[in-house]
């Protein structure tokens, strides 16, 4: 008798000194096939550290040898990959590369076994990065997994970790550095303006415009309605067809208007006549009227904040939307005015934009702009992929040095010398075809707070903390840049009070929102306003590392 066609053939389960290993790559072949290298190579440094410890590494699926790599490359590989894998298994999940956390995130969710992240510690080979948002879509999922990263599995703090994981299933870290919000403790007037800004976002809700939801499988970056709804905020769902129609319709001459603001305020495009690897005008007049058709639309929905997905189907119709973002983020900016010319949108502040869409990231800026607006301080925001670092020390520094970059969406305040610090160089073909500009820069020096808002057991949480952007000699600078991605700005970041591996242990995503503040002082108190918020809205607020205010 034939078996029958819904039934489920057994997996076996691996043996007691065998482990399971996974990964996920891009949807893109092009960047599969560019990391692929590295990926191997952090798999042979893995499966080495194993063995030492008397344990095999079983890859669940073999190299590719059509499309030359060996990333699971969709949602669909993904399920099918883990059906052939027991449920109860010890699972690792091994990155070296940018992943999409959805092609893995079904099998992990329903995954009963012992699950452990790792990443490599590299500015080229962006594994990190994956990892934080496989990590933050994991929490949002309930699903319970531990982490590890390392430069290269030699170190005491991995081979430790890797031990205890082997040994019970787990891996504690340090999290000294995150305390609760108590909302008693904060400063009396910033407490007030805090819960003011609060329930004037109740009685006046604000809108989220989302061009197209769900980028690159970032599940963390979703929140859903119920949640936004209940501190005061919606979304408009729009699509990035329209925006894309509404950039056919904006005048040439307009678009040149804005270019040409660009170049009096002294940005530096590098352009070329080969639009395969070059930046040209007509990439960067693109740019121009996306600008000026998200305004448009903003405005015509009645918008707080927007977030265009870009990735993925936008790469295939426009250039990148990075240098529109860096637009829209900066107070000082293009004028966009009506389409009959009457009214200038959103005359004189920012329309905060959050990259790839990142809702969290979007709350965030939201948020931020409401405090920093009351303060008399320029809202002017960001968010950043925590992209890696290293330990410096000289020119007054000596301490771990973040690496904070996204793609172009800086808004030139953030920039050393603001426009005229600016450089705008041709995005890296590997993830964007049609080329557009970025905005590179320096970070300036400076005071900041950072955060990040996110959802762990179906409730609104959000890290809150101080940082200050360093300056870094030339040459190391350089050298940072030539590790990462050199077309984009770099921020030298240290984060006061919190270690490498303590802020890798609790961050929720591969995003951290960054804003500026005049001195230190007036950081702490508009942290606190910001705490206070937050608070008020509903959200669960945790202060990492050294936060205080007089």
């Amino acid at each position: 008798m034939l078996q029958e066609a819904s039934s489920v053939m057994e997996v076996a389960k691996p043996s007691s000194n065998q482990v399971v290993l996974v990964t996920s790559g891009d949807l893109r072949l092009s960047a599969n096939q560019q990391c692929w290298a590295a990926q191997a190579a952090l798999e042979s440094q893995v499966a080495a550290v194993f063995s030492s410890e008397g344990i095999e590494v079983v890859r669940a699926f073999p190299f590719n040898k059509l499309e030359q790599h060996g990333f699971i490359s969709s949602q669909r590989m993904g399920m099918d990959v883990f059906e052939t894998i027991h449920p109860e298994a010890r699972l690792i999940f091994v990155t070296a590369a940018w992943q999409y956390s959805h092609h893995v995130l079904p099998g992990l969710r329903s995954h009963r076994g012992p699950i452990l992240t790792i990443a490599n510690w590299s500015g080229q080979w962006p594994g990190l990065v994956g990892l934080l948002n496989l990590n933050g879509s994991l929490t949002k999922a309930g699903v319970k997994f531990s982490s590890i990263w390392s430069t290269d599995f030699k170190d005491e703090f991995s081979r430790k970790g890797i031990r205890e994981w082997l040994k019970t299933g787990t891996i504690t870290h340090d999290l000294s550095h995150v305390t609760a919000l108590d909302p008693s403790k904060l400063p009396a007037k910033e407490a007030q303006t805090g819960k003011s800004l609060a329930l004037q976002l109740r009685k006046h809700k604000a809108i989220l415009g989302v061009f197209d939801e769900g980028c690159m499988g970032m599940f963390n970056a979703i929140f859903e309605d119920d949640l936004l709804n209940g501190v005061g905020v919606f979304k408009e769902r729009l699509s990035q067809s329209a925006l894309v129609a509404k950039m056919r319709e904006v005048p040439d001459s307009e678009a040149e208007s804005v270019y040409k603001w660009m170049q009096e305020r002294g940005v530096t495009f590098v352009t070329g006549k080969d639009a395969k690897t070059e930046l040209t005008v007509e990439q960067i007049l693109g740019q121009c009227k996306m600008y000026i058709a998200a305004v448009r639309i903003a405005h015509a929905f009645g918008c707080d904040v927007i977030g265009i997905q870009y990735q993925q189907g936008l790469n295939d119709m426009a250039p990148a939307s990075d240098l529109a973002e860096a637009l829209l983020n900066n107070a000082d900016r293009p004028a966009v005015f009506s389409e009959d010319g009457k009214q200038e949108l959103y005359a004189g502040k920012p329309l905060p934009h959050f990259n790839e869409v990142d809702e969290g990231a979007g709350l965030d800026a939201l948020v931020t702009n409401r405090c920093w607006t009351a303060l008399g301080l320029d809202p002017s925001t960001t968010l950043h992929d925590v992209r890696w670092g290293e330990h410096f020390t000289g020119a007054g520094v000596d301490d771990f040095v973040w690496v904070l970059q996204i793609s172009g969406a800086v808004p030139a305040s953030h920039l050393l010398g603001g426009y005229k610090g600016a450089t705008s160089e041709r995005q890296p073909a590997m993830y964007f075809p049609l080329g557009g500009g970025t905005l590179k820069g320096v970070g300036r020096p400076g005071e900041i707070v950072w955060s990040r808002i996110f959802v762990e057991g179906n409730a609104l949480h959000a890290d809150l903390g101080r940082g200050t952007v360093v300056s870094l000699p030339e040459a190391e600078a350089t050298r940072r840049w030539q590790n990462t991605t050199s077309q984009w700005p770099l921020v030298s970041a240290v984060l006061h009070g919190v270690s490498r591996d303590q802020f890798m242990a609790r961050h929720r995503a591969n995003h951290v929102n960054v804003v500026y503040a005049p001195d230190a002082a007036t950081a702490d108190n508009a942290l606190a306003v910001k705490a206070a918020m937050l608070a008020e809205m509903g959200v669960k607020v945790h202060l990492c590392g050294d936060v205080r205010w007089k």
